[in-house]
């Protein structure tokens, strides 16, 4: 899997000191192209699987002492993410969907339309607004 498109997101972090390095390991390459895919994808499961980790080990990585600046990242990376994907939910939910079903004899059927559950489920998810905001 190829990490997400992470133009739009700029969080600056010191990475987590590591007294070994692997190199298919946490190194500070993979600490940065996790927080952009966590920024992009909104979830921890899909940013390690975004950079071949897993989430126990992100999870250790965060834990560990000098984590702090890697913590905050993940912080504002998620609800960055979040936001995203709330944004992306509630799009579809309002400009409609389409599914195309197609029967074994090769007949389809066309059903098109405004996706009410999408919009509860993204009311009812919604991000918290920043703290600066009303």
């Amino acid at each position: 899997m190829t990490t997400p498109d992470s133009s739009q997101i700029a969080i600056t972090f010191t990475p987590v000191p590591l007294t070994r390095q692997r190199h298919d390991g946490w190194t500070p390459g993979t600490q940065r192209r996790f927080i952009d895919a966590l920024g992009a994808l909104g979830s921890v499961g899909q940013a390690v699987r975004a950079v071949d980790m897993t989430r126990a080990s992100a999870y250790r990585l965060r834990a560990r002492p000098g984590a702090d600046s890697f913590a905050a990242a993940w912080d504002q990376a998620i609800d960055i993410g979040r936001a995203r994907m709330f944004d992306v939910a509630m799009t579809r939910a309002l400009d409609g969907h389409t599914i195309i079903r197609i029967t074994r004899g090769g007949a389809f059927t066309l059903d098109q339309g405004v996706a009410r559950h999408l919009v509860a489920a993204a009311i009812r998810d919604a991000p918290s607004p920043p703290p600066n905001m009303p």
